[in-house]
């Protein structure tokens, strides 16, 4: 599958959904796991406000990687960001979008640094 580096350098990002666990399922009964490590993954939604645009996108992380507490409007950086097209038909309906990926999610001091250049 396509990865496509985003890079955050210029752009303030925090957290507007704190973490929640991703499912694999619609019922919420199988929790979605990384396919090369089989670590939980977890999604929450980040702010992302660059050259006086904001926009919501929500990011997909490994459970463990998550530094610090991500409560709504922390500042966070994304490490290693990378987004993905993707494409599915259910019931004859075409769907596409681009899903977010990320290292890590680390939260920082709002006077620190939060932008950091994907991997």
């Amino acid at each position: 599958m396509q990865q496509i580096p985003v890079d955050t350098v210029g752009a303030t990002l925090m957290v507007a959904q704190p973490p929640t666990p991703k499912y694999a399922n619609q019922e919420k009964t199988q929790r979605a796991a990384d396919r090369q490590t089989g670590e939980f993954l977890v999604t929450l939604d980040v702010l992302f406000v660059m050259n006086g645009n904001a926009e919501v996108v929500k990011v997909t992380v490994g459970e463990s990687a998550i530094s610090g507490e991500l409560a709504m409007g922390t500042p966070v950086a994304l490490t290693g960001l990378v987004a993905r097209p993707w494409e599915n038909e259910f019931n004859g309906q075409k769907r596409h979008g681009i899903s977010f990926r990320a290292v890590a999610v680390t939260a920082v001091d709002a006077g620190g640094s939060n932008n950091l250049k994907a991997a």
